[in-house]
């Protein structure tokens, strides 16, 4: 990315600010909802200073009642505002779960079209932070399952920031998860560049002899794979998903014909995991390129375990390349 004027050196959680901030500012049916957004700045203070310069009621601090928020964003987009409501932890969500997907994702189908809800529901997932129970989980795939709503997550600071302003701007629901492990890392951004589509893929590293597809905080893990790789003269090609439904086959179908080699990574279980749909997929698609079956790497089917046992549960640098060398013997 060539250094400008409006290029800035960020952390990932302070390009979501900057990029809520701008969509404030250029619109004012924008809102932000949420615990403990507003005064707090949110706990990872990824809303600091937003209500203090737009006020109390545009970045709202609500009650601890997660559904109520997402169903008061519900009725607040019905009447022409954009709400971006933070669910604190991945896990609470669930009290939600049937407004979102009751509510939220039918009712563009239910008016025939007629109706539309631009609401965006930013989720702080994944693990990696030594955080106790319910606030290390990786639902995606519970949401990607069903129609009507959009599931993009960003793996570094320029998507955070781009990737929210579509978001925000989209008149159907999105689900905005945020990987929590990589709020801290910081990366070049922007702000006046041209984004590319929301839900685009992008080959973040190039190869030739495997593809590892990965979306959100394993897209950081799976660079650092093909880099330990090419130590070992395996040149691996990093696609970085970006979004999880709709899901860009094309970009992985094009990537695999060249490699003839995938492996999936994501922290979410591998069981009915997003990596099952991609693997039989592109089993479907690249059958006659595919030179070794479709590899995924993941969680265990098992609830997320303490904090000092995180790491062996989560996907890490050996498992991942123990997949690839796999992948790689047939």
């Amino acid at each position: 990315m060539a250094v400008t004027a409006s290029t800035k050196n960020m952390a990932l959680a302070k390009a979501i600010n900057e990029s809520l901030r701008r969509a404030l500012e250029a619109d004012p049916k924008v809102l932000i909802m949420g615990e403990d957004v507003g005064k707090l700045g949110g706990v990872f203070r990824v809303t600091d200073g937003l209500q203090k310069d737009f006020g109390e009621s545009r970045v709202i601090d609500t009650p601890l009642a997660e559904s109520g928020i997402v169903g008061t964003a519900i009725g607040l987009a019905l009447r022409g505002y954009r709400p971006v409501v933070e669910i604190q932890f991945d896990g609470f969500v669930f009290p939600a779960y049937d407004q979102i997907v009751t509510q939220l994702a039918k009712m563009h189908a239910r008016s025939l079209g007629k109706v539309k809800l631009p609401v965006v529901v930013r989720i702080p997932y994944g693990g990696g932070i030594g955080a106790v129970e319910h606030h290390s989980e990786s639902p995606e795939a519970l949401f990607a399952h069903v129609a009507g709503l959009k599931i993009v997550s960003p793996s570094n600071a320029s998507d955070a920031y781009w990737m929210m302003q579509q978001a925000i701007q989209s008149d159907d629901p999105v689900i905005f998860f945020e990987p929590k492990r990589r709020y801290w890392d910081k990366a070049e951004v922007n702000t006046e560049a041209i984004p590319g589509p929301l839900h685009k893929a992008q080959v973040v590293r190039e190869g030739t002899d495997l593809t590892l597809v990965a979306y959100g905080p394993m897209v950081k893990l799976c660079q650092e794979v093909a880099a330990a790789a090419a130590e070992e003269g395996k040149n691996l090609e990093v696609l970085d998903l970006r979004s999880v439904s709709p899901l860009d086959f094309d970009s992985i179908q094009t990537s695999v014909e060249k490699t003839r080699r995938l492996v999936v990574v994501h922290e979410a279980p591998v069981f009915f995991g997003s990596g099952a749909e991609i693997a039989a997929r592109i089993t479907e698609r690249c059958f006659y390129h595919l030179e070794a079956p479709v590899l995924r790497v993941g969680g265990y089917h098992a609830p997320y375990p303490p904090a000092r046992l995180e790491e062996e549960y989560l996907p890490g640098l050996d498992r991942v390349l123990d997949a690839v060398d796999r992948a790689l013997a047939y």
